[in-house]
């Protein structure tokens, strides 16, 4: 008999900022709701989902009457909360991703590492980017993946070689972000994928 690994998790998060209710599946690419309160994030997740290939339902509330911070950064939490759960020990995945995707004059490269260790290169901070999209600028895309590198135990590289409009620089790097995730929760062999026998 043949058993399957389940790759999923459901994760909730209540603060006094936000509530947050994420599904994770990275093996089924199932549709759920996406509902934010913020139509640009739920475009963003939209992004991640499909290109992602993941079975991915994100209901979220925030202070928006605030600012998006709370919300992006809680949204990412949760969401690498989900998916370190849905990850397991790790054993047979691929571990690294690696893509590049354009967007008009934007070009994003993202690189991730599902190593266990928590880390973000986030180079669009140091330049020029222009504007927001719907409130929502790179500040917040930095948060987001923030607050997901730091609970999901992964490693993310974020160079932009190209672009400087808010909206085209963020939707290429979530999409860039999807494509990489993808091939790195790949199970593709058996073990750990480490020399150290451990993530």
């Amino acid at each position: 008999m043949t058993h399957v690994l389940t790759r999923a998790a459901s994760v909730e998060r209540h603060t006094l900022e936000t509530r947050i209710h994420v599904t994770l599946d990275l093996d089924a690419a199932v549709e759920g709701e996406l509902s934010t309160g913020h139509g640009f994030l739920d475009h963003m997740l939209e992004q991640l989902r499909r290109h992602g290939r993941l079975g991915l339902s994100v209901a979220a509330q925030g202070d928006l009457h605030i600012e998006v911070h709370h919300l992006a950064e809680d949204t990412g939490i949760t969401l690498g909360q989900a998916l370190s759960r849905a990850l397991g020990e790790r054993a047979g995945i691929e571990r690294y991703g690696s893509a590049f995707v354009p967007m008009d004059e934007t070009l994003a490269h993202v690189v991730v590492d599902l190593s266990g260790r928590a880390h973000l290169a986030f180079e669009p901070e140091s330049l020029d980017v222009w504007g927001s999209a719907g409130g929502f600028s790179h500040y917040h895309l930095r948060e987001f993946l923030r607050g997901l590198c730091n609970h999901a135990g992964v490693t993310v590289h974020v160079r932009l070689l190209a672009g400087r409009e808010a909206h085209h620089v963020i939707e290429a790097v979530f999409k860039a972000f999807a494509r990489a995730l993808r091939d790195a929760v790949r199970i593709t062999g058996q073990g750990t994928p480490s020399t150290k026998g451990v993530l």
